[in-house]
């Protein structure tokens, strides 16, 4: 993940970009994105077997695909609390499937 001060549009914005997103975590980070006074620039569906093909859509297939986001705020401490709350919540995911399979 990298957070920088260089934005398409205007050098005012603060930059997140997230790559490797898990599928079933993309409409809360969505979520958690917009309630953070930050905004989804880009997302895009990048091939892991042919990094010329990436998508601005959701492909018929995702299967093969990542799911990258770069977020935007005027704030850089939004994206950092927004970084901090979806690694968080994968660290609670993944020790609550260690629980199940032990």
């Amino acid at each position: 993940m990298l957070i920088g001060n260089d934005c398409y549009d205007c050098s005012k914005y603060s930059r997140l970009e997230m790559k490797n997103i898990n599928s079933d975590m993309v409409s809360w980070l969505e979520d958690i994105v917009e309630e953070n006074n930050a905004r989804v620039e880009r997302k895009e569906w990048k091939s892991k077997y042919n990094s010329y093909v990436v998508y601005d859509y959701e492909p018929f297939c995702t299967d093969g695909f990542e799911i990258n986001l770069t977020i935007t705020s005027y704030d850089e401490s939004y994206l950092y609390f927004i970084k901090y709350l979806y690694e968080e919540k994968i660290s609670t995911v993944e020790y609550l499937n260690s629980c199940i399979g032990a």
